[in-house]
């Protein structure tokens, strides 16, 4: 059994995803961010920086229990441990690794700073809004460009899809004209109607 610490977020929806793609048994517990529950001591003993999401193997590498906490990291021991969604053939491995890494380094932290200045900050400051609307905008045209030439980031279907489909799901918060981008956009149907991504939407 799983235990799933979480929230609404798109980072927290990367984990959620993944447990429905590769068909473990989990428990969710609901980590309020909007409460600060990721900085209570019960939290911060699984994952010492707070932030969700989390999880704890009950059942991990020889039979003891291991925490997991990043959720890139929470994607690859998933894989491994199902042997589901990361190629084993070195090639097609790192393929889905480093746009797996592209997310993590790129489309996360840069989504996740516009959507700080332009929705959320209480101060609008038009040079960070401009800057973080640019930098999404780029990094939807390399998506755009890569699914120009595979059907999936990696080709197959991957944990580096299952990183990126949060993110892009904000696309009404992103300033985007689907029509501008064809191909990302025939990408993101296909992954909405994958019934486990939709379950993992939902969760917590």
């Amino acid at each position: 059994m799983i235990d799933l610490y979480s929230w609404m977020t798109p980072n927290g929806r990367k984990a959620s995803i993944m447990l429905e793609e590769v068909g473990l048994p989990y428990e969710t517990h609901r980590i309020d961010i909007t409460k600060n529950d990721q900085f209570t001591p019960e939290f911060l003993a699984i994952n010492p920086n707070g932030k969700i999401p989390a999880i704890v193997d009950r059942d991990g590498p020889d039979g003891k229990p291991i925490s997991i906490f990043e959720s890139g990291a929470i994607l690859i021991y998933l894989a491994e441990k199902t042997g589901k969604l990361l190629p084993s053939e070195p090639h097609a491995r790192f393929t889905a690794l480093q746009w797996l890494m592209f997310q993590m380094g790129g489309v996360g932290p840069m989504f996740g700073q516009r959507h700080h200045f332009a929705r959320f900050a209480k101060e609008k400051i038009p040079y960070a809004v401009e800057r973080f609307t640019k930098e999404t905008h780029r990094l939807y045209g390399v998506l755009e460009r890569r699914l120009g030439e595979a059907e999936y980031l990696a080709g197959d279907y991957s944990i580096a899809d299952v990183a990126t489909y949060p993110w892009v799901a904000r696309w009404e918060w992103h300033d985007i004209a689907w029509s501008d981008y064809p191909n990302l956009d025939r990408w993101f149907k296909a992954i909405s109607a994958r019934a486990a991504v939709d379950r993992g939407m939902k969760v917590p």
